[in-house]
């Protein structure tokens, strides 16, 4: 027994400075940026940027002015767009398609900064996600019945009087964030420590390993994408980032992995964010999933053919 709490003690004390450095790490990427995107909202500059993509979204079967919940998510968490769907008068099939392209393309700036640390390429995680929301929504626009789900009740906009009621607001929310971060954050590694050393983590890859085959990806990818769909990207970038750096993923398995959940993360937390305003949860599951299976395959494909393409030619060919 007191073998057992040495070994708990061990990894709790040991995972403090792995979660110390990520969740510093976070922290000065996420508040500046956060600060940043109130300053824009609240001069009206947000507004301004969504103002030029209502040609595009009307394409997509989506008003001019939902244009603004997609630009939101870019930058911040899915609490701020699901805040402004609440003001916009929007029938249910029109908030689904937005939830899908939200929910491929929230917080991307501080995610892709995630993924490149983690090994891919910003340039490609972004262009892929921004992408691959439009064809999403695009696809969805084709299917989806014309009346879906019950309406919603539109809400009034909170709108700042003065820039001091909009950075007080901002401090109190991104105190809640920090704290939030931290406590996920060092949790989470404190849990991945008692896993690795129980060897509770080998049960849960053989668990997933058929779905991992399934999905395109490695077996050894299975604790990370669990984290990635219950926790997200943010709160479980630590794990993420340890993993790679212990070289517990191959940089080819860790990049698969990445375009996987570039498109299909955060399954549970953020689906439910959506549900609870009416949002069906199968079409929002299940878009993410195919697209994500298809880009993997397609990504696998493309990386076999390139490699025979590089194949030296035999000399007696």
């Amino acid at each position: 027994m007191k073998t057992t709490y040495k070994r708990l003690y061990s990894c709790t004390l040991n995972a403090f400075p792995t979660a110390g450095k990520t969740i510093w790490w976070l922290l000065k990427i996420i508040l500046p940026i956060s600060f940043a995107v109130s300053v824009l909202q609240y001069l009206g500059v947000i507004a301004q940027i969504a103002s030029y993509l209502t040609p595009a979204f009307s394409l997509i079967g989506l008003p001019g002015e939902s244009a603004i919940v997609f630009i939101s998510s870019i930058f911040l968490s899915l609490y701020a767009p699901i805040a402004i769907i609440a003001t916009l008068p929007l029938d249910m099939r029109e908030i689904t398609i937005l939830a899908v392209m939200c929910l491929i393309t929230h917080n991307m700036i501080i995610e892709t900064a995630i993924q490149k640390k983690t090994g891919s390429s910003a340039l490609v995680m972004f262009s892929l996600r921004l992408i691959t929301s439009f064809v999403a929504a695009y696809l969805l626009n084709l299917i989806l019945p014309e009346q879906i789900g019950s309406s919603h009740v539109v809400q009034e906009n909170i709108v700042y009087s003065t820039f001091t009621d909009m950075l007080k607001s901002w401090i109190i929310g991104a105190g809640g964030l920090s704290l939030k971060i931290i406590l996920i954050i060092t949790g989470l590694m404190i849990l991945q420590n008692i896993l690795k050393e129980f060897k509770i983590l080998d049960i849960i890859s053989k668990i997933f390993a058929p779905f991992m085959r399934f999905f395109g990806l490695s077996a050894d990818s299975s604790f990370l994408w669990f984290v990635a769909q219950t926790l997200g990207l943010t709160y479980g970038s630590a794990v993420m980032i340890e993993q790679v750096e212990l070289k517990e993923i191959s940089p080819y398995n860790a990049n698969l992995l990445n375009y996987h959940i570039a498109i299909n993360h955060s399954l549970l937390e953020d689906t439910l964010l959506f549900v609870a305003i009416g949002v069906p949860a199968g079409w929002m599951i299940a878009p993410r999933f195919i697209l994500a299976i298809i880009i993997v395959w397609g990504v696998r494909l493309l990386s076999k053919v390139g490699s025979i393409n590089k194949k030296p030619i035999p000399n007696n060919i």
